[in-house]
């Protein structure tokens, strides 16, 4: 699936134009501040495209920018008014345009900015997921498990610095889980909530399985984990299930096919 393109409008429903701009991709449109991170994060947004005719378009713009989780997202403005374009390039828009420079100048202004892993990105991710687990990184997982979570981060935050490649966003998406679980048996539900939201866009780019760690469970676990904190919110801890916190599961080896 193609990540979404965020696209936001006023009352109106004229997203037509900007649909037509955005050709091979998801458009997602949104109208209501409700829900925006949330849609932001879990979408595997790309691109965000703020219609400053929407009466809070400030918000969608500054929003993003706000967050770790989103703030490498880019955000175009588009407006036909000067004064709004100049005043979304202050609060934090990539680029600001109108209408017409988006409908003219859209598909490439996309593919410049869209934020998409290259095909030579996903192709070396697959050679370095095929390799085994690093040392560092199986005394990390032996931490990880036995709920050290303090400990498993120094031993991927050092596999991380040495490590080249897109691979490092698996050791990367580990650790901030990790430190999400971490703050939550501190007490600190912000704090988890925050590294949760930024572990999934390093969790979205991985396969299933990276170096013998079942990442599709661990997208599933800290998704599960990150839903039951904004259940209880920021101040219920003490009605947080601690045994939602599940430890990183290795990957059941392939069978080979049958002669």
């Amino acid at each position: 699936m193609n990540p979404a393109i965020l696209v936001f409008v006023s009352q109106l429903d004229d997203a037509a134009a900007i649909v037509g701009a955005m050709q091979g991709f998801r458009v997602c449109q949104v109208a209501e501040p409700a829900g925006y991170m949330n849609t932001l994060i879990n979408s595997r947004c790309a691109l965000v495209v703020v219609d400053t005719r929407h009466p809070r378009w400030r918000s969608f713009v500054t929003t993003p920018k706000s967050s770790a989780a989103t703030r490498r997202i880019p955000v175009f403005a588009v407006s036909d008014d000067d004064v709004a374009r100049a005043e979304a390039t202050l609060a934090g828009a990539d680029i600001a345009l109108s209408w017409s420079e988006l409908e003219k100048d859209g598909r490439s202004l996309i593919a410049d900015f869209a934020r998409l892993p290259s095909q030579a990105s996903l192709q070396r991710l697959a050679c370095q997921c095929a390799e085994e687990l690093p040392d560092l990184a199986l005394a990390g997982l032996r931490e990880f498990n036995s709920g050290n979570y303090y400990e498993q981060h120094d031993l991927f935050e050092a596999l991380w610095v040495q490590t080249e490649g897109p691979v490092r966003d698996l050791y990367r998406a580990i650790l901030q889980v990790g430190v999400a679980y971490y703050h939550i048996n501190r007490g600190n539900a912000r704090g988890a909530l925050k590294m949760l939201q930024r572990s999934v866009q390093w969790l979205h780019v991985l396969p299933d399985t990276c170096q013998g760690i079942d990442v599709a469970q661990l997208r599933r676990d800290s998704y599960a984990v990150r839903a039951a904190l904004e259940r209880v919110g920021t101040a219920g801890l003490d009605q947080f299930d601690l045994s939602t916190l599940k430890p990183l599961r290795r990957a059941p080896p392939e069978r080979a096919e049958p002669e």
